[in-house]
């Protein structure tokens, strides 16, 4: 039986996360567990990723042991990587999936975006006798006319006798007309076939702008033999309406064949469809054949691998398909993906059915020109049979899988992202975990968030997945947004879009960025949070109760509107909202309403409580936070509760705020005063808080004493039931211990998220 070894890799980070991609050995070529050829791999992995990250261009191949227990083994980092370290943890972290994702299998290769791994116990490595020198200097010259001579930037031929002939074709996209691109283009091929595919007769190398074949056998005896073309394709699952999607992709196909095999003596077009449903407004396609083909021949051929969009086990459903022939090819998508106006337009199609709106483009679709993309694909065949109607199907895994709108990353990505998480991209630590800046490899700046896994279980990563899914849903001015997650093992980190200035508390508790921020700004501050309040409590499609809002997880972006970050992780990692009460208090001491630190008791109000704390904190710029070990320290709510009584609550004021309004700063004390109060049932809803706030004719009432109020005779009915209750305190107000609590109280530190 043929067995075909795909090699497949992109050498950019495009705007795509995911997991490895990976290829096992034959099933029956496995070793045993504690034998000598585990034992040399095992030194193989450590030896592999150490020379890669030293090696000046991030490569290393070599084998480990005796035959025939040897293990060799091929480690490359992407060209534009230049963190050695990042680069040796990717190696690792390839060569730990590869055992896991093909157990015990003696071969095996695994592709993340930034680097690619392959071991074996056969020695690949190995030239077998032939010069590949010679062999790849005849390629060189084969396609040396495509680069400069052609054109039609187009080359085919053949060059040496046998057993020593290789025969090449390379191609330049139709509307790249600059030979000096097309000339990099083919190089590049040419370098990368030799540096990916080592050793290999038969290769097959693909970019955006052009491709390259070479083999040993005649690929050329005849015009119109296509090979076994390859396919990229979105991965999700068709829908009941696919065949209304895929019937308008094969049209827009069928003409824009029929327009290059007839119009361009480059047997090259692209064509746009305009279309009216699945959350879509165009199509676009490009297709080719090379120039040596008649137009019968070249329709003939596009007509052949067009049938594979409606086909069920293929393009069905998918908003994206493309076929790498070596004759001809094609590329549809929802997106566009070619530079220039379309050469061909059609009307939209009169369907009665709008199917349903797709998932995002995969990276092959991102609205990058392609000039600025450098993707590619590689493939190194080995003992294949050829044949005209094989199928040779490669589902892309890039560097991000979207699902929704929530994206799942790999790991090397992310540590690449973050300098692999260096102690000088933390942006802060807290209770859910610690937060790292971070840079995409298309530019995308991010926050990514390292959960602490004392948060949640293995077991319960499934369910996590879930709920991340449907937080990602969730989309609101005042949030910061989700963009996607990673799970690596037992590893679960969440990527956020990066804001810019960074959180509120940086802004109210430091003397000298303080006076940065006026009333006016504050009083929108204030009224931005309380609106993301409302729509997690009663505007989403999941009811959210944040159970941690603090100055430090409201970020203020470049106009200094606030956004709330960490919303949904006290439901994902603190339990569901459907209960009463939880085992697991999610939460920073100082902000945390008393029935909820006491009883674990979940319900809007320990937000509205918070929010409180968050509005006197902004009127005064100080924090609720002084705090000892016991009962008689002075907090800001004992503070503010004592100025209100004795008429003086204006002298709490920010000392760096001017031009303000008395009557508006007491308005927001009063209404801070009102959210603290210690019964929950006496406590606004958030929609109240709002009216208030928007509405100065509204009358307040008169608030009750506040909770946690250290100064009275300790009449408080939680005081006097809890007063046994043992707490530590570190200086930030953080409970760090609870002796006699049956609740797990999260350590937060005071640190900008």
């Amino acid at each position: 039986m043929a067995i075909t070894t795909l090699l497949l890799t992109f050498l950019v980070a495009l705007p795509g996360g995911a997991k490895a991609w990976h290829f096992c050995g034959s099933s029956g070529d496995v070793f045993a567990p504690n034998t000598t050829y585990q034992s040399n791999l095992a030194l193989l992995s450590a030896g592999l990723a150490k020379n890669a990250s030293s090696s000046p261009v991030l490569f290393a191949a070599g084998g480990v042991g005796d035959p025939p227990d040897t293990a060799y083994g091929l480690a490359l980092c992407r060209g534009d990587t230049t963190n050695a370290t990042a680069c040796g943890a990717c190696v690792a972290a390839a060569f730990q999936d590869g055992q896991q994702l093909c157990a015990y299998a003696r071969e095996a290769t695994v592709f993340y975006d930034p680097c690619y791994l392959r071991f074996s116990g056969r020695n690949f490595l190995a030239a077998d006798g032939d010069n590949f020198a010679a062999y790849f200097s005849k390629v060189r010259n084969v396609t040396a006319p495509a680069e400069n001579a052609s054109a039609a930037l187009f080359a085919a031929g053949s060059l040496g006798t046998v057993p020593d002939i290789v025969y090449a074709l390379a191609l330049c996209r139709g509307d790249i007309a600059n030979a000096s691109a097309c000339e990099s283009c083919v190089d590049n091929a040419f370098q990368g076939g030799q540096q990916l595919c080592p050793y290999n007769k038969d290769v097959f190398i693909v970019y955006d702008l052009c491709y390259l074949r070479f083999t040993n056998r005649n690929l050329l005896a005849s015009a119109t033999d296509n090979g076994s073309p390859m396919m990229l394709m979105n991965a999700q699952n068709a829908s009941a309406t696919a065949e209304v999607f895929d019937a308008a992709a094969a049209t827009l196909l069928n003409a824009t064949s029929s327009y290059a095999a007839a119009n361009s003596s480059r047997r090259f077009a692209t064509g746009v469809e305009a279309f009216r449903g699945w959350g879509v407004r165009d199509i676009y396609a490009l297709v080719q054949c090379t120039p040596d083909m008649s137009p019968a021949g070249c329709r003939s051929c596009l007509a052949g691998i067009i049938s594979w969009v409606n086909d069920p086990d293929y393009f069905s459903g998918s908003p994206t398909g493309r076929v790498l022939g070596v004759r001809c090819n094609y590329w549809y998508d929802v997106h566009p993906f070619f530079p220039g106006s379309p050469l061909l337009r059609l009307d939209a199609p009169a369907f009665d059915v709008a199917p349903p709106a797709p998932s995002p483009a995969p990276v092959a679709a991102d609205s990058t020109p392609p000039a600025d993309r450098a993707g590619s694909v590689f493939i190194c065949l080995k003992r294949r049979k050829a044949s005209k109607n094989q199928k040779t199907q490669i589902i892309p895994a890039p560097n991000k899988i979207k699902r929704g709108n929530c994206a799942i990353f790999d790991l090397p990505t992310l540590q690449i992202a973050t300098d692999n998480f260096s102690d000088s991209n933390k942006l802060g630590e807290g209770g859910f975990g610690t937060v790292y800046r971070g840079k995409l490899g298309n530019g995308q700046k991010v926050a990514v968030k390292k959960l602490s896994q004392a948060q949640y279980t293995r077991e319960g990563l499934n369910q996590l997945h879930n709920e991340l899914q449907l937080l990602a849903e969730l989309q609101h001015k005042n949030f910061v947004r989700l963009l996607g997650f990673c799970s690596h093992q037992d590893e679960m980190m969440l990527v956020y879009e990066h804001i810019k200035n960074g959180s509120l508390d940086i802004f109210l508790f430091d003397t000298s960025r303080g006076k940065t921020l006026n009333w006016e700004q504050r009083h929108n501050i204030i009224l931005g949070i309380a609106k993301g309040i409302l729509y997690l409590h009663e505007d989403s499609s999941i009811r959210i109760i944040h159970r941690d809002l603090k100055a430090n997880n409201i970020l203020l972006d470049e106009n200094m509107n606030p956004k709330i970050a960490d919303f949904g992780l006290g439901r994902l990692l603190g339990g569901g909202h459907t209960q009463t009460k939880t085992a697991t208090v999610v939460g920073t001491y100082g902000y945390m309403a008393p029935e909820y630190v006491l009883f674990g008791k979940v319900s809007p109000k320990i937000d509205i409580f918070s929010f409180g704390v968050l509005v006197l904190e902004i009127v005064t710029g100080r924090r609720n936070s002084s705090f000892d070990n016991t009962y008689n320290a002075v907090n800001l709510l004992t503070e503010v509760w004592n100025c209100w009584t004795k008429g003086t609550a204006l002298q709490l004021a920010d000392q760096s705020l001017d031009g303000y309004s008395d009557s508006k700063v007491l308005r927001c004390i009063h209404i801070g005063l009102l959210c603290v109060q210690e019964s929950p049932v006496d406590r606004p809803s958030i929609s109240s808080v709002i009216l208030m706030l928007t509405r100065r004719r509204i009358k307040l009432q008169q608030p009750r004493q506040p909770a946690f109020f250290f100064g009275g005779d300790f009449s408080s009915v939680y005081q006097q039931q809890h007063r046994h209750r043992n707490y530590m305190y570190d200086k930030s107000g953080v409970i760090v211990e609870d002796k006699f609590s049956v609740n797990d109280v999260t350590n937060t530190d005071p640190y900008p998220r």
